[in-house]
């Protein structure tokens, strides 16, 4: 699985804490949290919830040795899902990057809790489904599927071209299926990701069938493209598909192409996602893709609900 590697020390640390959700951020997020205080805003925080923040704030430097060139934000205090605990964000800043994590406090002060914390009042995948929005992008298969797979891929990433080729049999053992496709290119790690991705947006923006072609000849030549020829190939590639090649030319540079794919990157950092390819199989997480894990969550899914 690719991961962005820039901030490996801070992802690091808060996979430690049960959360990576936003080691992709881009630059500017990393830079404005950099700058942040090291306390939340004082508006509408007791003297009680102040204390506890700053036990917490003291406590989890300590459990990961963030001395003071750490800076560290915590707050606010909000309702867990479990009535006795507190949910407590974190935005730690270290040489230049940044990322969030969470933890959990028990509102008597005593104890702190790492990871994620579930009500089993509720279904613990809905979120994720809400965040989505695969309305408007690529998707393959019966639209009435009762099973959904959306995938945040990167073009430039070799474990999502392995995906993509481990898919074939996944359709074939389940024709049922549908998958949803949204752009996360890595652009940390990357350089020709984004513009990959933006062709894939206007493949797709001339005609929905188009963007697989894209999708397949990206993939296929994914080893031989380089920063420097990538916009060449993918003009290459669209003309060779028969799409309108000025059009498409065009659309390489316009903002309604970017926007969408920024629109899917801001939706994966939503949601959690640090690393590429991340597969939401009817909204359970599957990080790196694996067939195996895959066809198993397929399952349960079509075993649920008595389509098996």
């Amino acid at each position: 699985m690719q991961r962005v590697g820039r901030r490996l020390l801070l992802c690091v640390v808060l996979a430690m804490l049960g959360e990576t959700g936003l080691c992709a951020q881009n630059e500017s997020s990393a830079k404005a949290l950099a700058g942040a205080p090291s306390a939340p805003p004082s508006a509408a925080v007791t003297p009680e919830e102040q204390q506890l923040l700053k036990a917490t704030e003291a406590f989890v430097r300590d459990l990961y040795a963030w001395g003071p060139d750490y800076k560290l934000t915590l707050g606010p205090l909000t309702q867990s899902a479990a009535a006795d605990f507190y949910k407590v964000s974190l935005q730690v800043s270290f040489s230049g990057q940044s990322d969030k994590g969470e933890v959990y406090v028990s509102k008597d002060g005593k104890t702190v809790l790492r990871g994620d914390l579930f009500s089993l009042q509720a279904d613990p995948y809905e979120q994720v489904r809400e965040h989505l929005n695969i309305a408007g992008n690529p998707t393959t298969g019966p639209e009435n599927a009762p099973i959904t797979l959306v995938e945040f891929a990167d073009f430039e990433c070799p474990h999502c071209r392995e995906f993509s080729q481990n898919f074939e049999a996944i359709r074939q053992k389940f024709p049922q299926v549908r998958l949803v496709y949204k752009d996360f290119p890595l652009i940390d790690i990357h350089p020709w990701a984004e513009t990959a991705a933006i062709a894939g947006r206007c493949a797709y923006m001339q005609s929905p069938a188009a963007f697989w072609k894209m999708h397949d000849a990206i993939f296929k030549n994914q080893d031989n493209i380089n920063p420097d020829d990538a916009y060449d190939e993918f003009n290459s590639f669209a003309k060779s598909q028969g799409l309108d090649a000025d059009g498409f030319k065009s659309c390489l540079s316009s903002p309604e192409a970017a926007k969408a794919v920024e629109a899917n990157r801001a939706d994966g950092v939503t949601i959690g996602i640090s690393s590429t390819p991340t597969i939401y199989v009817n909204g359970r997480p599957v990080v790196g893709g694996d067939p195996g894990t895959v066809e198993q969550y397929i399952q349960y899914e079509l075993s649920r609900q008595g389509k098996q």
